[in-house]
């Protein structure tokens, strides 16, 4: 036992003899064959190293130089090497070496060029196991530095393709914590143009979780602009983060390429505030900016840990435009103000409405990204920039996403010194989209929301009623083409022109009298419009307009689908007029372009049947144009009950 052991001490001894020999004769350069031979059987890539190799010893962390080193890619990668440089130099761990694991920290590259690449089935270059899948089998750094250098990343799956240059901006004497690496970036993430450019700390502390990292950001992705400026803890992990940052570009939804949650389509967007992580919340706080023309102020967060993420966010905007809720609900750039105003020209008689002529919402909704994430989200209009085609006031509304169910309860309007109240449902987990809309309307007053030219036709009269819709479809335009449930609107109380109403009677005599003496105002008892919802089509129960001097009834559809309005409106004078060509009213075309017109075979009729009589007594001719009345005042309550 003995001699065994002088024996293995003999032999310890020897070999240690004989390395302390080859290092004090041939340095540490003997060692690159050997280390050379290893990293090719153990990764199967080759490992050149063609200049000085040095070692400076220590315990745990030995100091390792090497010159004019490459590291090869795998066969399959588009680039030969996964790195070249003119220098290497680090700090290895030994006890994890011990265990087979590579650690490295202070690792130092001078003129490197990096190529990682990760291939479609899921292999990586950075893998240094042989079939580059294994995870744990890549180098642990902690802090890197460099001079200058390339590093470029190719990941076509993502459609991802990028190549940074990085420079080195020398600190000031003395000062060499002050040093700076620039960055120049161009190419694609995932399929969108990327450019970027900015400064970072010499250092990069890439797996540090207590030593912040001053980074200086301006990237444009697609159309997206990211200003950042503050500090980041821990590269890889992104342990922390206190930045400045302002974002810009057209559209909100843009941003699910970089976040990976569902954001509403939007106008062009600007916002700058201070974003902030805490453990497993990002938050980006005390920020302002705009949506189109209205500005917008508050803080969203991001919390991760659970299913999916929670975004909750809190916005007020002091002063909303109309328009800009346009894309948040799918409608078209001008088309939210053409659902109201009409400023198209129409070829309303045909079966069908064509796209260019319809006014309602048609873009669809991009649901298949709700699942990406669960939200809480408050937002309020304090007012709103006054449109001559929709007296909005103020806005205000609580969103609620959770498993691909979107939520707006409540949904309130201020309109035209009424209120609108909606809770609106959308099952995203069907396609298409299951909807139900359920909206109160307390009341509006008819005079804000006639147009500026007709203002006068009615005054003090207030609109009310109930909406109960269901349907199904991926955008507003496609749910409302298959809904079913009922619609009922109230006009009480109130004056009306008498103008308006004569000739809604094609009273002659009174028409042109009142245009001698000059409109007044008659009292309006009621008007009532009451529809039954059938798969689009909105079938007329009651259609009723009840004032002092007549009584306008309507009947016919308003198909939903096609945009198309068929409806007739029939007159009963409550006072004999002495001259009236009285006919039905139809009102067609579309929601872009109303036609409204007389039945021109019934005022012939009339007109015709006066010329014959007027041959045989001139007095005769008076008798088909006298519209005998008297009608009665309506019963509207009942009316709006469907019950006559």
């Amino acid at each position: 036992m003995l001699r065994t052991l002088k024996w293995l001490a003999s032999s310890v001894l020897a070999v240690v003899i004989v390395a302390a020999l080859c290092i004090a004769l041939l340095g540490w350069n003997w060692l690159r064959a050997p280390l050379e031979r290893q990293v090719l059987a153990q990764t199967g890539r080759v490992l050149l190293i063609q200049g000085d190799l040095d070692v400076k010893l220590g315990w745990p962390w030995p100091r390792v130089s090497a010159r004019q080193v490459s590291f090869a890619n795998p066969v399959w990668a588009a680039q030969a090497h996964l790195l070249t440089a003119d220098e290497v130099a680090f700090s290895i761990h030994l006890p994890q070496l011990l265990v087979q694991r590579l650690k490295l920290s202070d690792l130092h590259l001078v003129k490197p060029l990096v190529f990682l690449q990760r291939h479609a089935d899921g292999r990586k270059t950075w893998l240094l196991d042989p079939n580059q899948h294994n995870d744990n089998a890549r180098i642990d750094i902690d802090r890197l530095t460099l001079d200058q250098g390339v590093i470029g990343y190719e990941d076509t799956a993502n459609k991802t393709s990028l190549l940074a240059e990085l420079s080195t901006v020398p600190a000031p004497a003395g000062n060499s914590r002050s040093a700076r690496v620039n960055f120049d970036a161009k190419g694609k993430f995932k399929g969108l143009p990327l450019a970027a450019k900015g400064s970072g700390d010499s250092v990069l502390a890439l797996l540090d979780d207590s030593t912040p990292y001053g980074l200086s950001l301006d990237a444009t992705i697609g159309q997206t602009r990211i200003q950042a400026q503050g500090h980041v803890t821990s590269l890889m992990k992104f342990s922390s983060v206190d930045m400045q940052l302002a974002l810009s570009g057209d559209n909100l939804n843009q941003l699910v390429v970089l976040t990976g949650i569902a954001l509403p389509a939007t106008r062009d967007y600007v916002a700058q505030g201070h974003l902030v992580r805490q453990g497993n919340t990002l938050r980006y706080d005390a920020f302002s900016g705009r949506v189109g023309s209205s500005d917008l102020v508050g803080w969203w967060q991001v919390k991760t840990g659970g299913k999916r993420p929670l975004l909750s966010a809190d916005l007020v905007s002091s002063q909303l435009t109309l328009e800009d809720l346009g894309p948040v609900i799918g409608a078209r750039t001008g088309k939210l103000q053409a659902a109201i105003k009409a400023v198209e020209t129409s070829g309303a008689s045909g079966a069908v409405t064509p796209p260019s002529k319809r006014v309602m919402p048609d873009l669809p909704f991009k649901f298949a990204n709700w699942d990406s994430v669960d939200a809480e989200v408050k937002f309020s209009a304090q007012s709103m920039r006054q449109a001559s085609y929709m007296p909005l006031e103020a806005l205000s509304t609580q969103l609620s996403l959770k498993d691909s169910v979107l939520t707006l309860n409540p949904l309130q309007f201020g309109v035209a010194s009424g209120q609108i109240n909606a809770v609106v449902r959308l099952d995203g987990r069907h396609n298409p989209i299951q909807a139900e809309a359920q909206v109160q309307l307390k009341r509006l007053a008819l005079a804000k929301l006639l147009p500026a030219d007709q203002k006068g036709i009615a005054s003090t009269s207030q609109i009310g009623g109930q909406i109960k819709l269901a349907g199904s479809g991926n955008s507003v335009g496609s749910m409302l083409a298959h809904a079913n449930g009922s619609v009922a609107l109230l006009v009480s109380g109130g004056q009306i022109s008498q103008m308006a109403m004569e000739k809604a009677g094609l009273h002659l005599w009174e028409i042109f009298r009142l245009t001698l003496t000059g409109d007044k105002q008659i009292k309006l008892h009621c008007a009532v419009a009451n529809f039954d919802v059938k798969a689009g089509d909105m079938q007329t129960n009651t259609l009723l307009l009840d004032t002092e001097v007549t009584t306008l009834l309507g009947t016919g559809h308003i198909d939903l689908a096609q945009e198309k309005l068929d409806l007739t409106l029939n007159q009963k004078t409550k006072n004999t007029s002495p001259l009236a060509l009285r006919s039905p009213i139809h009102i067609n075309g579309n929601f872009a372009q109303p036609i409204i017109r007389v039945d021109q075979t019934r005022v012939a009729a009339r007109a015709l049947g006066a010329l014959t009589l007027g041959v045989i007594n001139p007095l005769l001719a008076l008798i088909p144009l006298v519209d005998a009345g008297p009608g009665q005042d309506s019963d509207c309550a009942q009316w709006l009950q469907g019950k006559k």
